[in-house]
């Protein structure tokens, strides 16, 4: 059984606030985008990086350039879960999985992915790789 590098791998709980709700009483779709990115600043400040901090002291940005989600079952009001993002990739590209689950039971709520790309600036140029200093922080050669 292969073993996963747990390093790479943050876990964030929340609990379902009425303003994240739609008029049909569930988590309205955007929402999910919110908890992925929470969890994936978390993600990358438990490794040690702050892209916040790459911006102001490099000039290079991470724009989200890819995005996808499956939604299994909804959310609802009060409802606690965690948020899982997994490091997949950082190549040319910075790769998170990320899942969420009820904590009641487990239950998969929804799947996602997320891509970012290095971009310098004020230039707006697309790198071709992610610099160097943020792939070895992030565990990568």
């Amino acid at each position: 059984m292969k073993s996963e590098n747990t390093d790479r791998i943050c876990e964030v709980k929340f609990t379902v606030p009425f303003h994240d709700l739609d008029p049909m009483e569930v988590v309205w779709h955007g929402n999910y985008f919110k908890y992925f990115d929470i969890t994936r600043d978390a993600l990358f400040r438990k490794l040690g990086v702050d892209l916040y901090r790459v911006y102001t002291d490099t000039q290079h940005i991470f724009p989200i350039i890819r995005t996808s989600i499956k939604h299994v079952f909804p959310l609802r009001f009060r409802d606690e879960f965690v948020c899982r993002a997994k490091l997949t990739a950082v190549d040319y590209k910075i790769g998170v999985d990320f899942i969420i689950r009820l904590t009641e039971d487990n239950r998969v709520i929804a799947k996602g992915k997320s891509q970012q790309a290095a971009v310098k600036i004020p230039e707006m140029e697309t790198l071709f790789k992610i610099p160097d200093p943020i792939r070895h922080a992030l565990g990568f050669e």
